[in-house]
């Protein structure tokens, strides 16, 4: 609404200002009002939920892990709302809503909203009645996490062919980290494998951030810094030049993408005020689902679902955990971890759990800067 607002008083004037055309920079314009609306609102939201009892009840399959998280009973959880108050604030505020990306953007996020806040709301019913259900079941969420990828990836490709009918377009190229693009010889993808690639990528990532918020502030820490590093390519992709000049493929409009990464670094860098150790609150799957379900969507938009394995590498190393211990109890009925996701398994070894969250904070900043200079790398 201020970029709208900004470009009809400007071009009243007959004037230009770069400085609000930029998205980069309407980014940290996002970024430090979705901080400020998550830190104002905090309180008042966790005042709520706890009024109307929507408390964590954590239960694990292990007694002694059930006992090192004794401190978490009644923790208010579903504080995603907040996040995603703060990111649609954001993303209003500052973006181009004429922008076709930002359509989809809003989509992705009140559907996995939605879908991560009735889980919540059937795991707190299950919970105070002792139904024995625990939210949703895991096919259930899958199938509409699939639905969304099909639908998004359904309009991304229609749209890049729309586009592609002027002028050359990379919608649908597969760009691989350390590798030069080069238009002559990219390789495409048929409209099969792009969707099926972009399906894996959002319910994927959604989920493996999912798995990873299981301790006081280690899932918002690492959004944060994977959210900072696609703001910066989102800019990069969306800006012709930028992206020539390092080796990207360029997508046009892509750029505005770069506020919504900035709206949810700093949502995700508010909401971590309220939930460092000791959280004061948790975002429940009402966060969690949206977004990560946002970062593949943006990863899939700038043709770098390659590169979100470098970026989000604490997710992908959180969801292989649990695939393992799955798997090697099923074919051996042994366990290779104490206990999985990953970050469980550390805090069964001894480490304390602020431990367990800067530790895997400092392993997603080198993720994150790896990916970065895998920029240049190439």
């Amino acid at each position: 609404m201020i970029y709208h607002l900004l470009h009809y008083l400007f071009s009243q004037e007959g004037r230009v200002h770069y400085g609000y055309e930029n998205p980069f920079f309407r980014g940290l314009l996002a970024c430090l009002t979705a901080f400020l609306i998550v830190w104002w609102i905090g309180q008042a939201v966790i005042g709520m939920l706890v009024r109307l009892k929507i408390g964590d009840r954590p239960d694990f399959d292990r007694v002694d892990y059930n006992e090192l998280a004794r401190d978490k009973a009644n923790v208010p959880t579903m504080g995603g709302i907040m996040i995603l108050a703060a990111v649609l604030a954001g993303v209003l505020l500052f973006s181009d809503l004429r922008n076709f990306y930002i359509h989809l953007a809003l989509l992705c996020m009140i559907w996995l909203g939605a879908l991560g806040g009735v889980d919540d709301y059937l795991k707190l019913r299950s919970a105070d009645r002792k139904e024995g259900r625990d939210g949703l079941k895991s096919y259930q969420k899958l199938l509409f996490q699939v639905g969304l990828g099909v639908v998004l990836a359904s309009f991304i490709y229609r749209h890049g062919q729309l586009e592609s009918v002027d002028q050359p377009s990379y919608f649908d190229v597969l760009n691989l980290p350390f590798i030069r693009f080069d238009a002559a010889t990219a390789i495409r993808l048929s409209w099969p494998l792009f969707a099926a690639i972009a399906v894996i990528v959002i319910a994927g990532t959604s989920n493996a951030v999912n798995l990873t918020d299981g301790m006081d502030g280690l899932a918002s820490g690492c959004v944060l810094l994977a959210s900072a590093v696609f703001m910066v390519l989102a800019e990069i992709a969306g800006n012709e030049n930028w992206a020539v000049y390092l080796l990207m493929p360029p997508i046009e409009g892509a750029g505005e993408l770069a506020v919504v990464c900035g709206a949810m670094t700093g949502a995700c860098l508010g909401f971590l005020w309220y939930n460092c150790h000791p959280a004061q609150v948790f975002m429940g799957d009402t966060g969690s689902l949206p977004l990560g379900g946002l970062i593949g969507y943006v990863a899939i938009v700038i043709r770098q679902e390659l590169m979100l394995f470098i970026v989000g590498g604490v997710f992908v190393v959180e969801a292989a955990s649990v695939i393992i211990q799955v798997a090697s109890y099923k074919k051996r009925a042994k366990r290779v971890f104490l206990m999985a996701p990953l970050h469980h398994h550390y805090h069964l070894k001894g480490w304390r759990e602020t431990q367990v969250v800067v530790r895997f904070w400092l392993a997603a900043l080198l993720f994150a800067i790896l990916a970065l200079v895998t920029l240049k790398l190439r």
